[in-house]
């Protein structure tokens, strides 16, 4: 299968689980796992929240943000993967003033 994130509607999802301003993510979701393109503009965050039946798995492609993983601060940057297993806690946030902070995140139900 081929996902083109260019012929995906972008959904615009304010205060995403509890964060700041808007989150634009292409998504698709075939009920086993949803596979996403998303975008944080400078200063916006999505809201802390707990994998109760999946892990997530996010890949930078570009900005720079924080991640908040079990009460921990980490900085994420281009190239670099966040995972956040079953059953733990993030936030991720766009530290940037000038650019979107751009990331792949992959949801599979577990």
């Amino acid at each position: 299968m081929i996902l083109d994130f260019n012929k995906i509607p972008v959904k615009e999802l304010e205060h995403f689980k509890g964060g700041e301003q808007t989150f634009f993510a292409h998504m698709a979701d075939d009920g086993a796992c949803k596979i996403m393109h998303g975008t944080l503009p400078p200063g916006a965050s999505i809201g802390l929240h707990t994998h109760d039946d999946s892990c997530e798995i996010m890949y930078f492609l570009s900005g720079r943000g924080t991640v908040q993983y079990d009460g921990q601060v980490l900085t994420v940057g281009p190239g670099q993967v966040h995972y956040c297993p079953k059953g733990h806690t993030h936030t991720l946030r766009n530290e940037e003033t000038d650019r979107d902070l751009v990331f792949i995140g992959i949801v599979p139900k577990q």
